[in-house]
């Protein structure tokens, strides 16, 4: 088959889960590949046919969305790379010609699809946000943000051929079309071997966290902090603290041999550091509300904490939570990719009767919208 897959830009947890899919697909088929910001750099090095294109940003400030900036940026970005994303788009149409399209929370691939009446088989984790079920008390509180943020959802990848959703946990499914798998893990996580370990592991995105230093400081424990202090070729250390440059394998050894991970809401280094068994202090970024879900569902399984913002307090409490963590992770268990694959090939082959009446037809008795 001739699969369009597309990728989001924004956040590399995207571009690292899409790799793995890749490296499946570009074996037995012919992809073509569209992506935005760092993630196309990410992949470009590892796949050929990829195909920059424009895509949202986020600006921020601390641990936090800054909303204004957000949108002024991306006014700004549009002006250029709106009229390159539709030369991509003719080129696309006239050259590659795909049969089915795959899209990572991706909106390029997504209208594609829907321009030409292909198939549009979605492969993320923000789809259990509207997909899903979820119980009114662990969303108490959230209950605005929650309904906002399922509205963004809901708007972005409407009615997909089918939804492929990624997940360490299992709300009950509410939507046809829609199938709940184990996260996509890298070959390198899976190759790793979880072992104890007193450091602790520190990821962040934004390097204007500034609060962050002196309370990891007061904690006593070895830190190994990745994100604050891009501009590093080498470690630095200041007192418990050790500051790295990022590298794939070093994160990878820091993370297997971690006491327990301190970092924001993002999906995919969670959803390795409970396959690796490792408890998860969550600092999810404040605006993005699909990092507080992950947050409340990684404690309320035992696997972690959440905590709005980082004080010496929470990190207290977390630290004396971690061998609770440690037990409740032990009972977490998967074959790797295996399902997740066979699900993707199992709804290419479906895909494939559809070819150039799937808007028309979805399936007998049910609407598009669903």
């Amino acid at each position: 088959m001739r699969i369009l897959y597309g990728v989001v830009g924004e956040g590399m947890g995207h571009a690292t889960r899409s790799r793995v899919i890749l490296e499946e697909l570009t074996r037995e088929h012919e992809v073509q590949i569209v992506v935005s910001g760092r993630a196309k750099d990410y992949l470009a090095k590892r796949f050929d046919q990829v195909h920059g294109i424009w895509g949202l940003t986020l600006a921020y400030e601390g641990n936090s969305v800054k909303k204004l900036q957000t949108l002024l940026q991306n006014l700004s970005g549009a002006i250029k790379g709106w009229p390159h994303n539709i030369r991509q788009y003719f080129e696309l149409a006239e050259k590659f010609q795909p049969d089915v399209v795959v899209s990572d929370f991706e909106s390029f691939s997504y209208l594609f699809g829907r321009n030409h009446r292909l198939p549009v088989i979605s492969v993320d984790n923000m789809q259990i946000i509207n997909r899903c079920q979820h119980d009114s008390a662990l969303l108490a509180g959230w209950e605005e943000d929650f309904e906002g943020t399922r509205a963004i959802v809901k708007s972005k990848l409407p009615g997909c051929f089918h939804y492929l959703t990624t997940t360490f946990f299992y709300p009950p499914v509410r939507k046809e079309r829609t199938t709940l798998l184990p996260s996509i893990l890298r070959p390198e996580i899976l190759a790793a071997r979880s072992e104890p370990g007193e450091h602790l592991l520190v990821y962040q995105t934004s390097t204007s966290n500034t609060a962050l230093p002196d309370i990891l400081k007061q904690s006593g424990l070895p830190c190994h902090i990745y994100g604050l202090r891009r501009d590093l070729t080498e470690d630095v250390r200041d007192g418990n603290l050790l500051y790295r440059p990022f590298s794939e394998a070093g994160f990878i050894d820091d993370l297997r041999t971690a006491r327990a991970v301190v970092a924001g809401g993002g999906y995919t280094l969670m959803s390795e550091a409970v396959y690796l068994h490792k408890p998860m202090l969550a600092l999810p970024v404040q605006g993005q509300f699909e990092q507080v879900l992950n947050a409340l569902y990684l404690e309320k399984l035992g696997y972690g904490m959440y905590a709005p913002t980082l004080t010496v307090e929470r990190l207290r409490d977390f630290l004396e939570r971690v061998p609770q963590c440690q037990k409740a992770l032990e009972g977490y268990t998967q074959d790797g990719n295996v399902k997740m694959m066979s699900a993707l090939r199992e709804q290419l082959a479906r895909a494939a009767e559809y070819k150039g009446r799937w808007w028309e037809d979805v399936e007998p008795g049910e609407p598009v919208k669903g």
